[in-house]
């Protein structure tokens, strides 16, 4: 299987909560290596660019506004299979209905303050790690 990218965000649920180092332990237990990551407070527009495929969607305004609100960390994820790897390891979305060892299981607080966004598909791991980093801030 080829060496594969995904892009990584730790939400301000986690990070308010000083959780980078911990959600990190567990990225890397999955032998995915962090080749990029920086902290930074997105606005609501960049949040607002970020999550424009949800734009029509119930919960827009809120997860946009959430976003804003503190910092995140953004994270570039390297691996075989890296996106899937890195899809199990997050668990899912609604942290009741995640496994044990996952990160939502552990961290989440609910649906919304889920702790952490991974990419879905290599077209939107590329896409989104372009929004936030340029290719010699990427280290591998």
């Amino acid at each position: 299987m080829a060496v594969q990218r995904t892009f990584s965000i730790l939400k301000p649920d986690a990070t308010r909560r000083n959780l980078t180092g911990a959600i990190n332990a567990m990225i890397e237990g999955t032998g995915l290596r962090i080749v990029a990551q920086k902290r930074v407070h997105m606005t609501a527009a960049q949040a607002g660019q970020f999550y424009a495929v949800h734009k029509e969607r119930p919960f827009y305004g809120e997860l946009v506004a959430q976003m804003s609100a503190a910092p995140v960390v953004v994270q570039v994820l390297e691996g075989e299979n890296a996106i899937a790897r890195y899809r199990e390891v997050m668990g899912a979305t609604n942290p009741a209905n995640a496994a044990e060892g996952t990160i939502r299981k552990a961290y989440a607080l609910s649906v919304g303050e889920n702790s952490v966004h991974g990419s879905d598909a290599p077209e939107t791991a590329a896409i989104e790690i372009a929004q936030f980093f340029s290719g010699n801030e990427i280290v591998g």
